[in-house]
Parts: C-alpha cells; sequence; structure tokens
C-alpha cells in the first residue's frame, strides 16, 4: 500500500486569513484561534482529562498548497525562507509545506474546551494555521518526553529577531477609529503587532520603498520595512474601498 486516508476532525478557525504573514513556527506571536470539531468528534467525551496538559500537539493538512504537475510530485530539494530564499536544503531537513505527505505539525498551548450547542471549540494560544486548516488529529504534549533541552535545530537554533513597530499618524488614526467603532480590539492589534514584528516578507526582498499589504482577522494593514524598524501606514477593514 502506498496511500493512506485520514479523517478531518476539525477546521481551525484563525485571524491568519492568508498565508503571508503567518509565523514561521508556532508559539511565536500568541494568537487565539480554535478548532471547530466536526461530528462524530464533536463530543466532550472524547476531551476527557485533556484539561490537565497545558500544550497539545496539532496534526493538519497544508490544504492550500498549488497542487504538483506530474513531473514535480516529489521536490527532493526546497529553498527555506530562515536560509533567505535562495540555498537549497533537502526536504527531510526542513519544514516546508511542499513535501510528500502535505502534513504539519504544531505544539499550541490549550486554553479551553467550550460545548455550545452541538459545537464543540478547542481554543489554543501560538498556533500558526491559516483559517480554514483541516485538524486530523490531537494529541497531548508530554514534557519529559517531547522536551529536548539540549537538542540542535540546524540552521534555525536561534529565534529570529524581531523588528521595532511603529505606527504612522495616519494608522495610528485608523485605529483609534476601528477602536471606537468596536471593528477590532486591542488584544487583535497586540497580535498584530507580534505577527508584524517577525518581518513576514520573503528574505529576499530588501527594497525599503516598498509598501506590503497583509489581511489580519478582518483587518487590511498596509506597511513598510526599514532597516531598524517596521511602520505601519494604514489600517482598514478587510473589503472596504479605503
Amino acid at each position: 500500500m502506498t496511500d493512506i486516508s485520514m479523517p478531518i476532525i476539525g477546521y481551525m478557525h484563525s485571524p491568519y486569513r492568508e498565508k503571508f504573514g503567518i509565523p514561521r513556527q508556532p508559539n511565536l506571536v500568541q494568537v487565539e484561534s480554535y478548532i471547530e470539531m466536526q461530528p462524530p468528534y464533536n463530543d466532550l467525551l472524547a476531551f476527557e482529562g485533556i484539561e490537565a496538559f497545558s500544550h497539545l500537539w496539532l496534526i493538519w493538512q497544508f490544504h492550500e498548497n498549488k497542487p504538483a504537475t506530474t513531473a514535480q510530485q516529489f521536490r527532493a530539494q526546497v529553498r527555506p525562507p530562515r536560509l533567505g530564499g535562495n540555498q537549497k536544503i533537502g526536504v527531510f531537513a526542513t519544514r516546508s509545506m511542499y513535501r510528500p505527505a502535505p502534513l504539519g505539525l504544531s505544539v499550541v498551548q490549550l486554553k479551553q474546551v467550550v460545548k455550545q450547542g452541538k459545537s464543540v471549540r478547542v481554543y489554543v494560544l501560538g498556533s500558526d494555521l491559516l483559517d480554514g486548516t483541516p485538524i486530523v488529529d490531537i494529541k497531548p504534549y508530554i514534557h519529559y518526553s517531547d522536551a529536548v533541552l539540549n537538542a540542535q535545530s540546524g540552521y534555525a537554533q536561534q529565534q529570529p529577531q524581531r523588528k521595532l513597530l511603529q505606527w504612522s499618524v495616519r494608522a495610528m488614526q485608523d485605529k483609534q477609529t476601528l477602536l471606537a467603532a468596536q471593528k477590532t480590539s486591542l488584544q487583535q492589534l497586540e497580535e498584530l503587532e507580534q505577527v508584524l514584528s517577525l518581518d513576514p516578507r520573503p528574505a529576499y526582498q530588501q527594497d525599503a520603498q516598498r509598501i506590503y499589504g497583509m489581511r489580519f482577522a478582518d483587518l487590511n494593514v498596509k506597511f513598510n520595512i526599514l532597516e531598524d524598524h517596521i511602520e505601519i501606514q494604514r489600517l482598514t477593514l478587510y473589503g472596504s474601498m479605503e
């Protein structure tokens, strides 16, 4: 047998509405998100005892990969963003989304499991999953066996450096307007700032004059990245004419 199938037990609901801007590893940004469990897995009995664990493993699918052509079904080497996007390395030495089985693995912090009517939601912190990501399994994180304190992490031994963040006068006005209209929250804006501080652009793009755009939750954010800081230029609601 060369292929296997597995059920989708739930779908992630997160503020990451597009791939651009998602942190490249979990727990770099303490974004709150939740998994909407699908029948028949929306049963609280399946989560009995889970509150004793602080963190969970999520196994999920890269569901928005471009389909590979017949000639490109297996990529032996890829270009990791951490290496600037120009250096090739073996696919099994990376966490690239383009791999034989398009599965991802993330550790997240468990916040709570909530049942509302027939809906069961698993709220977590620190997810790096795109909104709508299919979840294929949830497992408890076991500290004594899963945490290897002296592990070597190759080219990703250190956390990425963060940049300072500033708001332009216009963006600050946008921020206050949206807060006053209750179209966003201080928590959501704090999460956005954490995401931007990681410098979401591809490593090979270094144009300080370029204005980047990113959707985060229901917000459109425009920003540029200078040598020593990131400046937010505009903040509007997604779908607005501005």
